[in-house]
Protein backbone atom coordinates (compact mmCIF):
# COMPACT_ATOMS: atom_id res chain seq x y z
CA UNK A 1 0.00 0.00 0.00
CA UNK A 2 1.18 3.76 -0.43
CA UNK A 3 0.25 5.01 3.32
CA UNK A 4 -0.02 3.96 6.45
CA UNK A 5 -3.83 3.58 7.16
CA UNK A 6 -4.51 2.41 3.38
CA UNK A 7 -4.87 -1.36 4.22
CA UNK A 8 -7.29 -0.82 6.81
CA UNK A 9 -9.55 1.63 5.06
CA UNK A 10 -9.53 -0.98 2.01
CA UNK A 11 -9.13 -4.42 3.37
CA UNK A 12 -8.17 -4.54 7.34
CA UNK A 13 -11.81 -6.82 8.10
CA UNK A 14 -10.64 -8.94 5.11
CA UNK A 15 -6.74 -9.48 6.50
CA UNK A 16 -8.24 -10.34 10.10
CA UNK A 17 -10.27 -12.91 8.25
CA UNK A 18 -6.93 -14.76 6.64
CA UNK A 19 -5.35 -14.65 10.15
CA UNK A 20 -8.18 -15.66 12.19
CA UNK A 21 -7.76 -18.86 9.27
CA UNK A 22 -3.85 -18.96 9.83
CA UNK A 23 -2.69 -17.20 7.00
CA UNK A 24 0.85 -15.34 6.93
CA UNK A 25 0.22 -11.67 6.19
CA UNK A 26 2.76 -9.10 5.84
CA UNK A 27 2.43 -5.68 4.99
CA UNK A 28 4.35 -3.44 2.68
CA UNK A 29 4.12 0.53 2.87
CA UNK A 30 5.75 2.30 -0.02
CA UNK A 31 5.85 5.73 2.04
CA UNK A 32 5.69 6.42 5.66
CA UNK A 33 3.07 9.04 5.80
CA UNK A 34 5.18 12.26 6.62
CA UNK A 35 2.69 14.30 4.16
CA UNK A 36 -0.50 13.56 6.64
CA UNK A 37 -1.88 14.27 9.51
CA UNK A 38 -3.11 17.37 11.33
CA UNK A 39 -0.71 18.74 13.86
CA UNK A 40 1.33 22.03 12.43
CA UNK A 41 3.30 21.53 15.79
CA UNK A 42 5.30 17.98 14.65
CA UNK A 43 8.11 17.69 12.42
CA UNK A 44 7.75 15.82 8.71
CA UNK A 45 10.02 13.21 9.88
CA UNK A 46 8.30 12.99 13.72
CA UNK A 47 5.19 12.20 11.78
CA UNK A 48 6.48 9.65 9.87
CA UNK A 49 7.70 8.04 13.11
CA UNK A 50 4.86 8.48 14.35
CA UNK A 51 2.61 7.26 11.77
CA UNK A 52 4.63 3.91 11.50
CA UNK A 53 4.17 3.52 15.10
CA UNK A 54 0.04 3.66 14.83
CA UNK A 55 0.25 1.22 11.69
CA UNK A 56 2.40 -1.43 13.58
CA UNK A 57 -0.55 -0.79 16.28
CA UNK A 58 -2.81 -1.26 13.35
CA UNK A 59 -1.53 -4.38 12.01
CA UNK A 60 -1.13 -5.90 15.36
CA UNK A 61 -5.27 -5.60 16.09
CA UNK A 62 -5.89 -7.96 13.02
CA UNK A 63 -3.10 -10.31 13.15
CA UNK A 64 -0.29 -8.89 11.40
CA UNK A 65 3.51 -8.44 13.02
CA UNK A 66 5.39 -8.53 9.99
CA UNK A 67 4.92 -4.38 9.09
CA UNK A 68 7.58 -3.02 6.39
CA UNK A 69 8.28 0.27 4.89
CA UNK A 70 10.22 1.54 2.07
CA UNK A 71 10.94 5.01 2.83
CA UNK A 72 9.64 6.67 -0.57
CA UNK A 73 8.00 10.84 -0.05
CA UNK A 74 4.63 10.63 0.70
CA UNK A 75 2.85 12.37 -1.92
CA UNK A 76 5.56 12.25 -4.41
CA UNK A 77 5.51 8.64 -5.20
CA UNK A 78 5.98 7.75 -9.43
CA UNK A 79 5.78 4.34 -10.77
CA UNK A 80 9.34 4.03 -11.22
CA UNK A 81 11.93 1.28 -11.76
CA UNK A 82 13.19 2.38 -8.70
CA UNK A 83 9.88 1.49 -7.04
CA UNK A 84 9.03 -1.81 -9.11
CA UNK A 85 12.38 -2.98 -8.27
CA UNK A 86 11.91 -2.32 -4.44
CA UNK A 87 8.37 -4.22 -4.52
CA UNK A 88 9.87 -6.91 -6.41
CA UNK A 89 12.28 -7.71 -3.91
CA UNK A 90 10.06 -7.78 -1.12
CA UNK A 91 8.12 -10.22 -3.11
CA UNK A 92 10.85 -12.30 -3.74
CA UNK A 93 11.85 -12.42 -0.22
CA UNK A 94 7.98 -12.93 1.29
CA UNK A 95 6.75 -15.60 -1.80
CA UNK A 96 3.60 -14.47 -1.60
CA UNK A 97 0.56 -16.42 -3.03
CA UNK A 98 -1.75 -13.47 -3.15
CA UNK A 99 -0.66 -9.66 -3.53
CA UNK A 100 -3.14 -7.10 -2.49
CA UNK A 101 -2.34 -3.61 -3.45
CA UNK A 102 -4.44 -0.68 -4.94
CA UNK A 103 -6.06 -0.36 -7.83
CA UNK A 104 -3.97 1.72 -10.27
CA UNK A 105 -7.17 2.45 -12.31
CA UNK A 106 -8.97 6.19 -11.56
CA UNK A 107 -12.28 5.78 -9.67
CA UNK A 108 -14.85 8.53 -10.69
CA UNK A 109 -17.25 7.06 -8.25
CA UNK A 110 -15.58 8.38 -5.24
CA UNK A 111 -11.92 10.26 -5.39
CA UNK A 112 -10.76 9.10 -2.38
CA UNK A 113 -9.13 5.50 -3.37
CA UNK A 114 -7.97 7.32 -6.24
CA UNK A 115 -4.62 10.11 -5.09
CA UNK A 116 -1.97 9.71 -7.16
CA UNK A 117 -0.11 8.04 -4.93
CA UNK A 118 -1.91 4.87 -4.36
CA UNK A 119 -2.47 4.73 -8.38
CA UNK A 120 1.34 5.14 -8.82
CA UNK A 121 1.67 1.93 -6.10
CA UNK A 122 -0.94 0.03 -7.69
CA UNK A 123 1.00 0.70 -11.54
CA UNK A 124 4.50 -0.34 -9.51
CA UNK A 125 3.30 -3.21 -7.96
CA UNK A 126 1.38 -4.94 -10.70
CA UNK A 127 4.77 -4.70 -12.98
CA UNK A 128 6.64 -5.84 -9.87
CA UNK A 129 3.94 -9.04 -9.57
CA UNK A 130 4.18 -9.28 -13.66
CA UNK A 131 6.31 -9.55 -15.21
CA UNK A 132 9.64 -8.18 -12.37
CA UNK A 133 9.18 -10.55 -9.58
CA UNK A 134 8.82 -13.57 -11.71
CA UNK A 135 11.37 -12.93 -14.04
CA UNK A 136 15.02 -14.32 -12.95
CA UNK A 137 16.64 -11.55 -15.74
CA UNK A 138 14.84 -8.68 -14.56
CA UNK A 139 16.75 -6.68 -12.00
CA UNK A 140 19.79 -8.90 -11.89
CA UNK A 141 20.94 -7.49 -8.72
CA UNK A 142 17.95 -9.53 -7.05
CA UNK A 143 19.52 -12.82 -7.59
CA UNK A 144 22.96 -11.54 -6.72
CA UNK A 145 21.07 -10.27 -3.51
CA UNK A 146 19.93 -14.44 -3.08
CA UNK A 147 16.45 -13.92 -4.33
CA UNK A 148 15.17 -16.34 -6.58
CA UNK A 149 12.29 -15.18 -9.12
CA UNK A 150 8.80 -15.70 -7.60
CA UNK A 151 5.66 -16.01 -9.29
CA UNK A 152 2.39 -14.65 -7.11
CA UNK A 153 -0.97 -16.21 -8.11
CA UNK A 154 -3.55 -13.73 -7.21
CA UNK A 155 -3.77 -9.73 -7.05
CA UNK A 156 -6.64 -8.41 -5.35
CA UNK A 157 -6.97 -4.57 -5.88
CA UNK A 158 -8.65 -2.64 -3.89
CA UNK A 159 -10.32 0.93 -4.14
CA UNK A 160 -10.47 0.32 -8.33
CA UNK A 161 -13.60 1.66 -10.64
CA UNK A 162 -15.06 -2.19 -10.82
CA UNK A 163 -15.19 -5.10 -8.53
CA UNK A 164 -15.65 -9.14 -8.79
CA UNK A 165 -15.17 -10.43 -5.22
CA UNK A 166 -16.72 -9.29 -2.26
CA UNK A 167 -15.71 -10.18 1.51
CA UNK A 168 -18.40 -10.59 3.94
CA UNK A 169 -16.67 -8.82 7.11
CA UNK A 170 -19.40 -7.93 9.44
CA UNK A 171 -18.17 -10.56 12.52
CA UNK A 172 -15.04 -8.56 12.22
CA UNK A 173 -16.62 -4.97 11.72
CA UNK A 174 -15.19 -3.93 15.20
CA UNK A 175 -11.91 -4.85 14.44
CA UNK A 176 -11.78 -3.03 11.14
CA UNK A 177 -12.87 -0.23 13.78
CA UNK A 178 -10.40 -0.54 16.20
CA UNK A 179 -7.78 -0.81 13.27
CA UNK A 180 -8.40 2.57 12.15
CA UNK A 181 -8.87 4.20 15.38
CA UNK A 182 -4.99 3.12 15.68
CA UNK A 183 -4.51 5.68 13.36
CA UNK A 184 -4.77 8.56 15.81
CA UNK A 185 -3.43 11.38 13.73
CA UNK A 186 -5.75 10.50 10.56
CA UNK A 187 -8.76 9.78 12.43
CA UNK A 188 -9.07 11.24 16.17
CA UNK A 189 -10.19 14.50 14.33
CA UNK A 190 -13.91 11.80 13.14
CA UNK A 191 -15.81 10.71 16.38
CA UNK A 192 -16.00 7.12 16.14
CA UNK A 193 -19.31 7.32 16.00
CA UNK A 194 -19.16 8.95 12.58
CA UNK A 195 -16.11 6.90 11.89
CA UNK A 196 -18.81 3.81 11.79
CA UNK A 197 -21.60 5.33 10.04
CA UNK A 198 -19.12 6.42 7.27
CA UNK A 199 -18.13 2.41 7.14
CA UNK A 200 -20.77 1.05 7.57
CA UNK A 201 -22.22 3.31 4.68
CA UNK A 202 -19.61 2.05 2.06
CA UNK A 203 -19.51 -1.37 3.55
CA UNK A 204 -23.07 -1.84 3.11
CA UNK A 205 -23.22 -1.00 -0.43
CA UNK A 206 -20.25 -3.30 -1.28
CA UNK A 207 -22.44 -5.87 0.42
CA UNK A 208 -25.18 -4.65 -1.43
CA UNK A 209 -23.42 -4.74 -4.70
CA UNK A 210 -21.74 -8.60 -3.84
CA UNK A 211 -25.35 -10.06 -3.47
CA UNK A 212 -24.82 -10.24 0.19
CA UNK A 213 -28.27 -9.83 2.51
CA UNK A 214 -29.31 -6.64 4.00
CA UNK A 215 -27.48 -5.59 6.55
CA UNK A 216 -24.05 -7.40 6.01
CA UNK A 217 -20.97 -5.54 5.35
CA UNK A 218 -18.28 -6.31 2.69
CA UNK A 219 -14.96 -5.32 1.33
CA UNK A 220 -14.76 -5.03 -2.12
CA UNK A 221 -11.56 -6.21 -4.47
CA UNK A 222 -11.23 -6.76 -8.20
CA UNK A 223 -9.43 -10.42 -7.64
CA UNK A 224 -7.18 -11.43 -10.82
CA UNK A 225 -5.53 -14.54 -11.40
CA UNK A 226 -1.42 -13.80 -11.69
CA UNK A 227 -0.39 -17.64 -12.01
Amino acid sequence: MAHPDDVDFGAAGTVAGWTDAGLEVVYLMVTDGDAGGFDDGLTRPEMAALRRDEQRAAAKVVGVSDVRFLGYPDGRVEATLDLRRDIARVIRQVRPDRVVMPSPERNYERIYPSHPDHRAVGAAALDAVYPDARNPYAFPELLTEGLDAWTAREVWLTGGPTANHYVDITDRFDRKVAALRSHETQTAHTSEDDLRAMLRGWLSASAAAGGLPEGRLAEPFHVMNTA
